[in-house]
């Protein structure tokens, strides 16, 4: 039932590029409106799960969520950006893998979740087939080659964004469990009831933060002008799919039978759905070489996400 629970993000965070990409906005619109559908389910979640059950929201737990939520509106404009510049198709796997790879390895090293050499080489296998999976997925024609020397100028402004992007998503990914790490969150905290009394609370204050962060975003980076309009809210409803795979996902990373490795991972199987759901819904036009290309990395990413939920039993 653990390992059901952490495949809902990849279904949820796959759709969200299409969801957004359809309901249509500029990058800040997008972001914006994405946290305030966050928000809306984050209410939801502390008025009818954590207030029920007695769960406290110390200031602690509202300084983790707050700190969470500002890396993820970091991460989630940079992604924006890169779909608008280099197309959802092409965008997402590339996102996929460097989160994949940043997520994972941080998990791993900093968290210590892979205890022995043996974890170590088939966890570092099974992100090396995901990579390579994604980076395939996303791989330009053999025409796109012969007509172009080099990417379009978007392209390279793409990559940049998502740099940006996959450190705002690797903090906030982290962050709640770093400082339990750290000691500023007590392990008794943070393991009651399976994690899911640190997460459920700090969902709420993680959204305020992704609504704070958002807004000095549009505002201060993107020079947004017209943040408050229909496509932003349009867009909650980007953010009530999107936050629902969020909190999935945080359930199953304090899952001790999980872990934040292994679902940071599965999380990002979402590459399929986006990838394919950009082809199929957004009509992104591929060729049949690409296809080839990407119907084997889907096949190495489902290989090396396998392994990696097996980890644990090594």
């Amino acid at each position: 039932m653990s390992i059901l629970l952490a495949l809902i993000p990849p279904l949820t965070w796959g759709a969200t590029g299409i969801i957004g990409t359809k309901l249509g906005g500029s990058a800040a619109q997008q972001t914006f409106g994405e946290s305030c559908g966050a928000l809306i389910l984050g209410l939801g979640v502390y008025s009818f799960f954590v207030i029920p059950n007695g769960i406290q929201v110390s200031g602690k737990i509202w300084l983790v969520g707050l700190g969470s939520g500002l890396f993820w509106a970091v991460g989630t404009a940079g992604q924006f950006i890169a779909y608008k510049k280099m197309g959802v198709s092409a965008a997402f796997p590339l996102s996929t893998a460097a989160q994949i790879v940043a997520n994972a390895l941080l998990a791993a090293s900093i968290l210590g979740e892979w205890a022995t050499v043996k974890i170590w080489a088939f966890g570092i296998l099974s992100i090396a087939l995901v990579t390579i999976g994604a980076l395939a997925i996303a791989a330009r024609s053999k025409a796109e080659k012969r007509l172009s020397q080099a990417r379009p100028k978007s392209y390279g402004e793409g990559l940049l964004a998502l740099l940006a992007s996959t450190i705002g998503f690797a903090l906030y990914f982290i962050f709640p469990n770093l400082l339990v790490k750290f000691g500023f969150i007590s392990h008794h905290v943070r393991n009651a009831n399976n994690g899911i009394n640190y997460m459920t609370a700090m969902i709420t204050p993680q959204a305020i933060g992704q609504i704070i962060g958002s807004l000095i975003i549009a505002l201060v980076v993107l020079h947004e002008r017209q943040l408050f309009r229909l496509p932003t809210v349009k867009n909650f409803a980007t953010g009530i799919n999107w936050a629902i795979g969020n909190l999935f996902m945080f359930i199953s990373a304090a899952n001790p039978t999980i872990g934040q490795a292994t679902a940071t991972t599965l999380s990002q199987l979402g590459i399929i759905v986006g990838t394919f759901g950009g082809i199929y819904v957004l009509h992104e036009y591929k060729t049949a070489d690409q296809m080839v290309k990407i119907v084997a990395g889907t096949v190495l990413v489902i290989i090396g996400s396998i392994l990696i939920t097996n980890l644990k039993i090594l």
